[in-house]
């Protein structure tokens, strides 16, 4: 797949469960792959304590991959404090991290944590705000429900997006049937919403089945814990 030209920051937020962390993981270590210079991610995700980044920590380091997050991560703390560099990270010239990969936290609670970052993201101008989607997650069956949601993303972080990704997946019994039955239903949350879908996501077993049929396909490697996840 072609990815988008990558922007310096690129933030990907989305409902509980829409499987935004492994999206985010996975995007960042294919920016590394292919040779963009330096990726960082950043976890903002405070909502989360099940699926974090850090618990890939020694698999992103051994991929030349840096990694921010709270020391707290992983931790009974219910609102861990976002760690100083993240602001370095949202400042354009203030660090050399080079790409940065940002994962918000679930729904408009989460998105709250980027608010005070929102402002010196934007004088930036180099961004991507993605809205991470999944039509089979419970409460984000209808576009309209699914819409809903990332307006309330927006209205809680101040940054609009600017991008959507359809990530519709039923875990391990994903078929190539599910991620075609989502197409329009990704269409049609995009439209809602004002943006375009920048890329559909499967699992990379199946993508075999879906080349061709899918434009702007994105195999990922779905991580164990993923399968793991509480509700």
């Amino acid at each position: 797949m072609t990815l988008p030209e990558p922007r310096r920051i690129t933030l990907f937020a989305g409902h509980y469960g829409s499987g935004k962390t492994n999206v985010a993981l996975n995007y960042a270590r294919r920016l590394r792959r292919l040779g963009s210079g330096p990726v960082t991610i950043a976890d903002l995700d405070i909502v989360n304590p099940y699926f974090r980044t850090k618990d890939f920590a020694d698999e992103l380091l051994r991929e030349g991959i840096g990694l921010v997050v709270s020391e707290f991560a992983n931790s009974n703390v219910d609102f861990p404090a976002m760690p100083k560099e993240i602001y370095s990270l949202a400042v354009s010239g203030e660090c050399d991290a080079g790409r940065v990969v940002m994962d918000i936290g679930g729904d408009d609670r989460g998105a709250l944590a980027l608010g005070r970052y929102v402002d010196d993201i934007r004088a930036g101008g180099d961004y991507e705000m993605v809205g991470v989607v999944n039509a089979s997650r419970p409460l984000t069956r209808r576009p309209e429900d699914a819409a809903e949601v990332l307006r309330e993303i927006e209205e809680a972080c101040g940054l609009r997006f600017t991008g959507l990704v359809n990530n519709t997946n039923l875990g391990q019994q994903t078929t190539a049937g599910t991620v075609l039955d989502s197409l329009e239903y990704a269409e049609s949350v995009a439209a809602l919403v004002g943006v375009d879908v920048l890329f559909t996501c499967c699992r990379s077993d199946i993508a075999p089945e879906l080349e061709g049929r899918v434009e702007r396909l994105m195999p990922l490697e779905i991580l164990k814990q993923y399968y793991q996840m509480e509700e």
